[in-house]
């Protein structure tokens, strides 16, 4: 199934959180999602409750919803970069100040990224698709987005960040290793197309021993 990224964009009104609601519901019944409907709910209600309060009732606002990977990621894009949405210890008889905490404690993870014209308030929900074609690069994966996210905050023309890059982004980032790595090599006197090649190959037979 192909799941195209939804985007929607939106004035930051308290009527409009039920009609978000509704088309989330929808968008989710149609890529085979149900099960992650009402956390998906409580996420945009939250996210845009946020820009309600804290940046202002009439905000234009921006909601996506895409898949990063095997995760369901929802995304609500406002121009405010200063306010933020931090977690709050509310206490029990507390009537607000729970929103980001409930988005902690029913997400796998979320963030704040921010832009030069924007804010990305974000969270992922884990799904039980499969990994495209079966294949999940295991640990090397994992030690990638480590060091996709450490050269994504300081990295340039990425921008000022908080949580975790998204996939196009984290595509820019790998670019910009790949080519940083390259000046490297020419700086050490080394053949960097060879290396390069060298590197192709070893990939391709390291995916050919997972896969087979």
């Amino acid at each position: 199934m192909v799941r195209t990224p939804w985007v929607v964009e939106f004035t930051a009104l308290e009527e409009e959180v039920a009609v978000l609601r509704r088309r989330v519901r929808e968008h989710l019944g149609k890529w085979g999602l149900q099960d992650l409907v009402d956390e998906a709910q409580l996420c945009v209600s939250e996210f845009v409750a946020n820009v309600i309060t804290h940046v202002g009732v009439g905000t234009p606002t921006t909601l996506a919803v895409l898949m990063n990977g095997t995760f369901l990621r929802i995304e609500v894009h406002d121009p405010d970069t200063r306010a933020l949405p931090t977690l709050v210890a509310a206490d029990v008889e507390s009537e607000g100040g729970r929103g980001m905490t409930l988005v902690e404690a029913i997400t796998d993870r979320w963030g704040v990224q921010l832009l030069a014209d924007r804010k990305v308030t974000w969270c992922e929900l884990a799904t039980a698709l499969p990994p495209t074609e079966g294949y999940d690069g295991g640990s090397r994966v994992t030690r990638a987005e480590a060091m996709l996210d450490l050269y994504g905050a300081a990295g340039p023309k990425l921008g000022s960040r908080l949580g975790r890059l998204s996939i196009t982004e984290g595509e820019e980032a790998a670019i910009f290793i790949i080519t940083d790595l390259l000046h490297w090599l020419r700086a050490h006197g080394r053949d960097a197309d060879d290396v390069l090649d060298r590197a192709q190959m070893r990939f391709e037979t390291q995916v050919s021993e997972v896969c087979s």
